[in-house]
């Protein structure tokens, strides 16, 4: 049994395939189309389906949608509409205006947005791209070969998380912007199962609180929040109580958010370029704090209700590493996991693996993510025939690993291009940018080369059974979603690496789970004694992770990269 799962409503639209409880593939859309985040989250794109995503999620399993048994998509528009389902569509008046009272929208335009999500499943027939159709043909409206499938939004989310999960039994978190109505839910799961305790509802809502400070501070919402939480380093908790006053806690695990009045309280907003003041760096720092504290109550809460050892997370609020780490610290779980792809991507995960169970019939568990390699992947034989089109110079590696970490040690920069692609937003050694970090002027020369901000850091990847010795970690962290401490007898021996606050981001890795890496990192820490690498994702300001060959090669020469070992392959600039 095939399932499609498809994110398309907000931003980040993904698909994802899932065969008899196992996922076979999942992507991000805008790998494809060099459109940052696939989309902006505004009503105009809602139409707007994953069509490239879906394309490669087909081909990976040799199959094309008429071979599809059910579609999953991660929203379900009849919660806002409040009547009852249709077998297609129900009739939806586009003119936003005029609903706004009558019908209770919380947006005037959010009549347009349900009425693209609603007809989704016909774009899903009408609307392919021309040079996609071969992979959708043989399926018309009125004769769908598969049941189609509304999936809530925070559902998604949870199930992205707990059927991923290794654990059989967990509480559950999602912490986003916005679904449907809900901005946090709570859940309790056992094994493909999840009951719904309780949730949070718009306007209330941690994740836009945290996207309205993010564009005060002129940065892109929806976009940027990553980059408050570095600033958040650099300030001191001059705001907390005015963080603390916008939020109240309630009962069962809800909270409710005051008028924020963002520029009443703190002055005139950055604009976006303009210079960052001490004041903005301690309204992240502040806001970094309070969001910590806040959902560290929240986890205490359901803790006590659901009495699991384990939490699952999930919602693009948990791509929060430091906040994760709190919880790890500080909270009364035992055990963390973190869907990698927290984001609104995920849900195509999380939408497939929830329909698939409940039309199995079946609560056994088939698939645990242990690593996120799910997307294309291109073999020596298609990367060198691209390379001989393109006529760059190139010369074949006889030993990929011995070969690269000589370039390495050198404090040379490298792209690294090696098989399946990453889901979610963290390169983790297929579509990397890798360097040394025994040099602290490394991190400033990774900003420089991708075009970011100054006081972004760079976060390390590190040998599994080195991890504890030179991060503390006393576990696995193969997704980089958690900080940790570095050690101080180990500062000052990758300081590239280091965040202003002494922490780092660390992702371990272990040779099962991406042989050639790790074969990588073993070959750096024989020249150097250090089991290190600077790992950062392998892209350039303003475009995705490169997903091609043509991508990769496009970047390298187009940026002031030093190599890319691309499969077999190696590519140098020459220095005269």
């Amino acid at each position: 049994m095939f399932t499609l799962g498809i994110n398309a409503a907000f931003h980040d639209p993904a698909a994802c395939l899932v065969k008899d409880g196992v996922v076979l593939a999942a992507a991000e859309d805008e790998r494809f189309t060099h459109v940052k985040h696939g989309k902006r989250p505004v009503p105009f794109t809602a139409w707007e389906l994953p069509f490239h995503a879906i394309d490669f999620c087909l081909k990976q399993a040799g199959i094309t949608l008429a071979d599809v048994n059910h579609v999953a998509y991660s929203f379900e528009p009849f919660l806002l509409l409040g009547n009852k389902r249709g077998d297609k569509t129900v009739p939806i008046p586009l003119h936003p205006g005029e609903q706004k009272a009558s019908k209770g929208f919380a947006s005037a335009w959010d009549p347009l947005f349900l009425a693209s999500i609603v007809n989704a499943r016909g774009f899903l027939i009408d609307g392919i791209p021309l040079h996609l159709q071969s992979r959708f043909r043989g399926v018309h409206y009125d004769s769908e070969p598969y049941r189609w499938h509304w999936v809530p939004h925070h559902l998604s989310h949870a199930a992205s998380a707990f059927h991923c999960s290794p654990f059989t039994k967990a509480a559950v978190l999602t912490l986003d912007g916005r679904g449907e109505q809900a901005t946090t839910g709570h859940a309790v799961g056992d094994g493909n199962q999840l009951e719904w305790i309780s949730q949070v509802h718009m306007p209330h809502s941690l994740g836009i609180l945290y996207e309205l400070v993010t564009e005060y501070l002129g940065f892109l919402h929806s976009s940027d929040e990553y980059k408050v939480m570095a600033l958040a380093s650099f300030g001191k908790p001059r705001y907390v109580g005015e963080f603390k006053s916008m939020i109240r806690i309630g009962a069962k695990g809800t909270y409710t958010i005051e008028s924020t009045r963002l520029e009443d309280r703190f002055g005139p907003a950055r604009f976006k370029g303009g210079p960052l003041e001490q004041r903005h760096y301690d309204i992240a720092h502040s806001l970094q704090i309070v969001l910590e504290e806040t959902v560290l109550e929240l986890c205490r809460w359901l803790h006590a209700e659901t009495k699991r050892d384990n939490l699952c997370l999930a919602g693009g609020v948990a791509l929060n590493c430091v906040m994760n780490a709190r919880l790890r610290d500080r909270g009364p779980f035992e055990n963390i996991w973190v869907q990698p792809a927290a984001g609104d991507a995920g849900t195509a995960i999380g939408a497939a693996l929830w329909t698939d169970a409940k039309e199995r019939g079946s609560n056994d568990r088939r698939y645990v993510m242990d690593h996120t390699f799910l997307g294309p992947e291109y073999t020596d034989a298609e990367i060198e025939e691209f390379l001989r089109w393109t006529q760059v110079p190139y010369r074949r590696l006889s030993n990929i690993a011995e070969e690269t970490a000589e370039i390495l040690v050198q404090d040379k920069v490298i792209g690294w291009f090696q098989g399946r692609m990453e889901m979610g937003p963290r390169a983790l050694g297929a579509r990397s940018i890798l360097a040394s970090p025994i040099h602290g002027h490394m991190q400033s020369r990774l900003n420089e080369i991708k075009d970011r901000e100054d006081f972004r850091p760079v976060a390390p990847v590190v040998m599994e059974e080195h991890a504890a010795e030179w991060f503390g970690a006393k576990g696995p962290s193969p997704f980089m979603l958690f900080i940790f401490d570095v050690p101080a007898d180990k500062a000052d021996r990758i300081p590239a690496v280091r965040h202003v606050d002494g922490t780092a981001r660390i992702q371990t890795i272990n040779r099962d789970q991406n042989p050639r890496y790790y074969d990588l990192l073993a070959a750096f820490h024989r020249r150097t004694g250090v089991p290190v690498l600077v790992n950062t994702s392998f892209n350039t300001r303003g475009e995705p992770i490169v997903c091609t060959p043509r991508d990769a090669v496009e970047c390298f020469w187009t940026s002031p990269l030093d190599a890319l070992v691309i499969g077999s392959f190696l590519l140098q600039k020459s220095r005269t």
